[in-house]
């Protein structure tokens, strides 16, 4: 707690974070790189769906991140109404546009492995359904994080909107156990996996890889938003003067 409180403070913050958000960003690249390789050229074809598995290397951490970033964001809304943490509002925000791209590559990477595999693009099932909610809550939260700016509000209210729209994560966890739905159920667990190591090896490398890319980016954005503001503060001085 006493290194959370520490961050609050945005020159401490963007002393660790200018030097962190190059190494995330080439870090992220590479291993993306290194995945990218390895699952197309050093894995061989599912028996069943043949090629089409691939997209699982893209498809998995679309869909971890567009997940762990709501996860994130409403993490972070809690920080702000509770401890009035004054970077954490910054953070939620920063977080809304990455996290709502991985759900849309999520949502476009599962329709276009949809097609061979179930023989459309998209089904109304539970998972599908849910997950296409998560990423309209991402747009209906920057709007309105938008609009709250606008009108000089104080942030509550977005806070408020990304603590609830977390009740949406645990319905897209479980949606293929609670109903029955064309998608497949889970697949990969904490000590076991129905897809043969042969195939699986890459996923971590790719998990790791766009993980880093995503918090990279976040940092990216937070930056952006703290030298806007300071930016903005010194422009209000200098009109005063």
């Amino acid at each position: 707690m006493p290194a959370f409180h520490a961050l609050a403070n945005p020159a401490r913050f963007l002393k660790i974070a200018r030097p962190l958000t190059p190494i995330l960003m080439g870090l992220g690249t590479l291993l993306v790189a290194i995945g990218s390789w390895a699952g197309l050229t050093q894995t061989p074809p599912d028996y069943l769906q043949g090629e089409t598995v691939r997209i699982l290397y893209v498809h998995v951490p679309a869909a971890w991140l567009g997940m762990g970033g709501w996860s994130g964001l409403a993490l972070a809304s809690i920080a702000y109404l509770v401890w009035r943490h004054p970077l954490a509002d910054v953070a939620a925000r920063a977080i809304a546009l990455p996290g709502a791209t991985f759900a849309g590559i999520c949502l476009v990477s599962g329709a276009i492995w949809g097609r061979p595999t179930w023989g459309t693009w998209w089904q109304w099932d539970g998972r599908l359904t849910s997950m296409l909610l998560l990423f309209f809550v991402y747009c209906g939260y920057m709007a309105l994080a938008r609009a709250d700016a606008d009108r000089g509000g104080d942030g509550r209210v977005p806070a408020l909107f990304g603590i609830a729209g977390s009740v949406l994560l645990p319905i897209i966890r479980y949606s293929v156990v609670w109903w029955n739905t064309l998608h497949q159920g889970p697949s990969i667990g904490l000590t076991r996996s129905s897809i043969d190591s042969s195939i699986l090896w890459p996923l971590p490398i790719m998990l790791l890889g766009f993980t880093c890319i995503f918090a990279g980016i976040v940092l990216m954005r937070m930056r952006t938003a703290l030298a806007r503001t300071k930016a903005e503060a010194r422009m209000r001085r200098m009109a005063r003067a």
